[in-house]
C-alpha cells in the first residue's frame, strides 16, 4: 500500500504555530500527515541506512507494528509532500510501548532483512524479524518484571539489545534471547541509548534525575550527570556531538556538555505541564525536540534550537504519543489518533 500525501491544512485536532525571530505567529498544520488505521503509540524511524533512498518508519499501536518507509519531497522532487508504502503488518500480542530499530535491517539485499524490537506491558522484550516474504520470526525474552520503558540496539552490528525498566534494572540482550549483563539501578530506567562513536559506553537515565554511563567492558559506571531535580522522564544522547546530552526533568529541559560539569549547562521551562520526551535532531547537533506529558485532548510538541531563547516551532497533536527525528532531515513526527503528523523544521 502506497499513500501519498500533501497535506498542508489546518485540522481541528492539528494546530502548529511557527515563532519568528520577531515571536510574530504564523498558524500552519503539520507540515505532512499519513492516515492510520488505529490509534499509533509509538513511532520510529530508523537511524540506520537501510540501503534504501526512502526511510524505514515503523508506528505502533494496539497489538500491531506497522513497517513502512517514507519518501518527502524535500528528498525527492516527484514526490508531492510525502510518500508511504506500507511493507508489512506484524501482529503483536500486546499494545506497543516502546520500539528500536536494529542497524541490520537492509531493503538493498535479497534477501531483505527486517529486524527490530518491542516492549509491552508483559515486561517481555520481544525481537522480530523477516524478510517481507515468508520468514518471520518472533523471539522473546523474560526477565524483567516491571514495565519496560526504553529499549536500543547495538549501533554497529546490531547484535546486541538493552532495556530499561520500572524494576530498576538495565539490562543487555543478545539476538538469542540471553541475558549477558544487568546494571542495578537507584530508581526507575527511563531511557537507554548507544552511540556509534563510543560503542563500548552504554548511557542510563534514571527517573530520580541521574544519568550513567556504564562501560561495557568493565560493567562500571564511568561517569554520572545530575539534573538536579525529578522526575527525569526522557534523556537522550546527541548522536552529532557525543559530548552532548539533553533530557526532560519535570517540565524543564536540560543540556549538559559532559566534559566540562556533571550538572547541567543549560536549563530552560519548556511545558506547563510535565514534559514527556526528548530527542535530538540527528542532523542538527543544536537542534531538539521535547513532547509534553499526553493529555486527555492533545500532546504539546516542541522544537528548540540552542541558538535560540524561544522554541522555533510549536505544535499539537491528539493524543499524541512517540517522537522521533528523520536520520537525514530536520523533520520529527509524532504519532496519534488514527494519523502520522511529520514537523518539517526550516533551518
Amino acid at each position: 500500500m502506497v499513500v501519498k500525501s500533501n497535506q498542508r491544512v489546518n485540522t481541528p485536532d492539528i494546530n502548529v504555530t511557527k515563532n519568528t525571530f520577531s515571536m510574530e505567529d504564523l498558524g500552519r498544520g503539520a507540515s505532512y500527515t499519513v492516515p492510520c488505521d488505529d490509534y499509533v503509540h509509538v513511532v520510529e524511524f530508523s537511524p540506520f541506512d537501510s540501503g534504501s533512498a526512502a526511510s524505514l518508519l515503523a508506528y505502533g499501536g494496539n497489538q500491531y507494528v506497522v513497517v513502512g518507509t517514507c519518501r518527502f519531497q524535500e528528498e525527492d522532487m516527484e514526490v508531492e509532500g510525502v510518500e508511504f508504502t506500507t511493507l508489512r503488518v506484524f501482529h503483536h500480542a500486546l499494545r506497543v510501548d516502546c520500539l528500536a530499530w536494529s542497524p541490520e535491517s537492509r531493503l538493498d539485499k535479497l534477501p531483505q532483512l527486517i529486524r527490530f524490537c518491542t516492549a509491552a506491558a508483559d515486561r517481555k522484550v520481544r525481537l522480530l524479524t523477516s524478510d517481507l516474504q515468508n520468514q518471520h520470526e518472533v523471539k522473546v525474552m523474560e526477565g524483567h518484571t516491571s514495565y519496560i520503558n526504553h529499549l536500543v540496539f547495538e549501533p554497529t552490528e546490531g547484535k546486541q539489545m538493552a532495556s530499561v525498566s520500572d524494576d530498576h534494572t538495565c539490562r543487555v540482550w543478545d539476538l538469542e534471547g540471553n541475558e549477558t549483563t544487568t546494571f542495578r539501578l537507584r530508581s526507575p530506567g527511563v531511557s537507554v541509548c548507544w552511540h556509534p562513536e563510543d560503542a563500548f559506553k552504554l548511557m542510563v537515565a534514571e527517573k530520580k534525575g541521574t544519568i550513567r554511563f556504564y562501560d561495557l567492558v568493565t560493567q562500571q559506571a564511568i561517569l554520572s550527570l545530575d539534573c538536579g531535580q525529578s522526575p527525569l522522564m526522557s534523556a537522550d544522547w546527541c548522536l552529532t556531538n557525543t559530548i552532548k546530552v539533553g533530557a526532560v526533568t519535570g517540565s524543564d529541559w536540560v543540556i549538559w556538555d559532559i566534559t566540562r560539569s556533571s550538572y547541567p549547562q543549560e536549563k530552560r521551562p519548556a511545558h506547563v505541564e510535565r514534559a514527556g520526551n526528548f530527542r535530538w535532531s540527528r542532523v542538527n547537533e543544536n537542534l531538539f525536540s521535547t513532547t509534553g506529558c499526553p493529555g486527555k485532548i492533545s500532546s504539546q510538541l516542541l522544537v528548540h534550537h540552542l541558538g535560540h531563547p524561544q522554541p522555533v516551532m510549536i505544535g499539537s497533536a491528539t493524543v499524541g504519543a512517540g517522537l522521533s527525528w528523520h536520520r537525514s532531515l530536520p523533520l520529527c513526527v509524532i504519532g496519534g489518533d488514527r494519523k502520522l503528523s511529520f514537523w518539517m523544521t526550516e533551518m
